[in-house]
């Protein structure tokens, strides 16, 4: 049984078969266009006011409306700045032309060249002097595509999203420029950008389970990158003093709102710093890119608007912790003894998970749904921290924070650990308590403990997901709205 969507692409093929057989390319090389849309409105108000000459324009772009079908026509034609009006005047045009227009369908791209009038409406338009089919759009829009919902479609298929939802384009303008204002901010601050290996022998930086791949060429597996951290560290020991990387990392692990196994992340490390440091740095940097991108540091998140501006508060993470869910966790220092007080209280408990994963989960569950303004949590134990430098008064506690904003993480850093043989120490304490919880591709990253034994200065380090910031400085509720091309499941 054929359906409409097969009717109409039938049809669309019959319309191809008879632009050619008028003599017209369906597919041009090129064109040349002289104005946006935006340009041309512009062009006509600079034509009023007495600042700019009257001159035919030439404009391109997809054709997304279409009122009459007699002599007179209106097409609204949107390319990426914008939308504007084109009027198509029957008499204008000769026996040929007049057919190929009869030929032209919602979602084909043309030129229109003509001057810029305004109508009695005052609708600022394109009079055709003259058009081009660019290219021939041989599949229907979706139905409803002036604002196509399906979740699914509109992530499977984002060229359609981004046709029919002038907003979801906007927030990936956006993105962009927020990518863009922190590469400003850190370059002000002389740091060095910087490009490191994806493809890695061994997964470290992070407690994350990896993408495992085999490089032909050397008959040896790989891991996909999980952070970018001991490779940039390794360029502070030799000598650059600061160094950043905005790149992909992949973790072979859930998907939430919150989390996609393939994201983009920032990572800075600037030599003779400390966490206080870094501190400073991001608070100052969220609100100076939240006003270059918004004009002011107010952002609304859901339905609360909260204030980038600094200082944001500092949290202690056990006190944090104590307050939400009732368990000070640092009197509960073995994973049996944590684990049994939280099915004491109620909660379900995943026997795979080590003590930190299920510190890690009380901060979850308790303390990051309160974190709607942007605030630090600050001072993690030592074994959420295995890279991160101890407290002078207090060895099981390390100096470490992460930043949070819209009731999840966003930032994560620390004074980084320089000790090599702390180091190696805290590897292989890790390595021994992940044994049995499924993490047994998480290796000791041997290379970098003999880059620390070379000498590595005090340091301080800094992560942000860009995908998570983008979703807070732009009110979107998941991740999936962020990334351009999020995976799914091939259908069956």
């Amino acid at each position: 049984m054929t359906t409409r969507s097969d009717r109409i692409s039938q049809q669309r093929l019959e319309k191809l078969a008879k632009i050619r057989q008028l003599g017209f390319d369906p597919y041009p090389r090129t064109y040349h266009r002289t104005h946006t849309a935006e340009q041309a409105v512009t062009f006509l108000k600079q034509q009023e006011e007495g600042t700019a000459e009257k001159a035919e324009v030439s404009i391109a772009g997809r054709l997304v409306a279409r009122r009459g079908m007699g002599k007179v026509s209106f097409l609204d034609i949107r390319d990426g700045s914008g939308k504007i009006q084109v009027l198509y005047q029957k008499d204008t045009f000769n026996e040929k032309d007049n057919e190929l227009f009869k030929e032209l369908d919602i979602g084909d791209i043309i030129g229109a060249k003509g001057m810029v009038i305004r109508t009695k409406s005052g609708e600022p338009t394109v009079q055709l002097s003259g058009f081009t089919l660019l290219s021939k759009s041989l599949q229907p829009l979706p139905e409803k595509w002036h604002g196509l919902t399906d979740a699914d479609i509109r992530q499977r298929q984002r060229y359609l999203d981004l046709i029919s939802n002038p907003e979801v384009k906007q927030r990936f303008e956006i993105r962009s420029k927020i990518i863009a204002a922190i590469r400003q901010y850190l370059n002000g601050r002389g740091f060095i950008e910087v490009e490191t290996s994806v493809l890695q022998p061994a997964a470290g930086g992070a407690l994350a389970k990896p993408f495992i791949t085999h490089h032909n060429a050397l008959d040896q597996d790989f891991f996909l990158r999980i952070a970018l951290e001991l490779h940039l560290k390794r360029l502070i020991v030799g000598g650059f003093d600061k160094v950043y990387e905005i790149g992909r990392v992949f973790r072979n692990e859930g998907i939430s709102v919150k989390h996609n196994p393939e994201y983009t992340l920032l990572e800075s490390y600037e030599a003779y710093a400390d966490y206080n440091d870094v501190m400073k740095m991001v608070e100052d940097m969220v609100s100076a890119v939240c006003q270059q991108v918004h004009g002011t540091t107010e952002v609304k998140i859901g339905e609360q608007t909260v204030n980038f501006n600094p200082p944001w508060p500092r949290l202690n993470l056990c006190e944090s912790v104590k307050q939400h869910s009732g368990i000070d966790f640092v009197q509960y220092p073995k994973v049996e003894l944590l684990r049994g007080k939280m099915q004491e209280m109620g909660m379900a408990v995943d026997p795979k998970k080590n003590w930190a994963k299920l510190v890690d989960e009380l901060v979850s569950n308790y303390v990051e749904p309160k974190l709607v303004a942007p605030c630090f949590l600050v001072d993690y134990p030592v074994s959420l921290s295995p890279l991160a430098k101890t407290k002078t008064d207090n060895p099981r506690v390390v100096e470490r924070f992460e930043a949070f904003a819209g009731c999840f993480e966003i930032a994560n850093a620390f004074t980084e650990l320089n000790d090599p043989m702390e180091q190696r120490q805290r590897f292989e304490e890790q390595l021994k308590d992940r044994e049995g919880y499924g993490d047994e591709e998480w290796t000791v990253d041997d290379d970098f403990l003999e880059a620390l034994e070379y000498g590595m200065p005090p340091t301080g380090g800094l992560g942000i997901g860009i995908d998570r910031l983008v979703m807070v400085l732009t009110n979107t509720p998941s991740i999936r709205e962020v990334i351009l091309f999020p995976q799914h499941k091939e259908k069956g």
